[in-house]
């Protein structure tokens, strides 16, 4: 399967690339600066400079064609307001409306554990704009025809990564190595497409979780 991963120098996307060059795959890291293209050709992928944030849909387009599958794993991580609507909302958006243009349908969203429309976030919490984001994001992909899947881990966590999940739980944290264990599992299992898939680090392996 040929896979463009969309934030590749990300803290998910640095563990996901290796991994997915071990299943076979040819990955294409998508990373915004020119400074981040080494580092995804170390982990095993193909460099693909865009500017997401900036990038048109028919740029975006023309990066995926070729493509089979799309991950998001991207980011504004924090900053202002108008940023986050920018990437999590805007150039996500974007994104999906180019994978479909391109004939890349599978695509895997990495969201988070509260994306629901009750997500108790309060506007003036300055997590709200993120939490916003997502959601819009999340309900655009939902309407697509694409084969989508989109994944809601908990609190993130730079623990090593044990390959056993728990799901649906009420709340709870989540190594970014089982994150990105749970999306290349997701890529390769029909049961996942359609789905929305709220995790934390638990006891049921992941294999087994999502079938083989």
């Amino acid at each position: 399967m040929k896979i463009a991963l969309i934030g590749a120098h990300g803290k998910v996307g640095r563990l996901l690339v290796p991994i997915l060059a071990d299943h076979g795959h040819d990955v294409s890291g998508i990373v915004r600066s020119e400074s981040q293209l080494p580092l995804v050709e170390e982990l095993g992928g193909t460099p693909l400079l865009l500017d997401v944030e900036h990038a048109s849909t028919e740029e975006m387009t023309e990066a995926l064609s070729g493509h089979d599958a799309v991950v998001w794993s991207a980011g504004a991580g924090g900053g202002s307001p108008e940023r986050t609507y920018a990437v999590d909302r805007d150039a996500a958006i974007r994104s999906m409306d180019a994978a479909a243009a391109a004939g890349a349908h599978r695509y895997v969203m990495v969201s988070w554990i509260g994306s629901t429309p009750d997500h108790g976030i309060p506007e003036d919490n300055s997590f709200f704009p993120y939490a916003d984001a997502k959601l819009a994001a999340d309900d655009h992909l939902r309407g697509t025809d694409l084969d989508w899947t989109i994944l809601g881990p908990g609190t993130l966590t730079n623990d090593a990564p044990t390959g056993s999940i728990e799901l649906d739980p009420d709340d709870g944290s989540v190594s970014r190595g089982n994150v990105a264990l749970v999306v290349a599992q997701s890529l390769q299992s029909p049961s996942t497409v359609g789905q929305f898939i709220r995790f934390v680090d638990g006891d049921t392996p992941i294999l087994e979780a999502f079938g083989r």
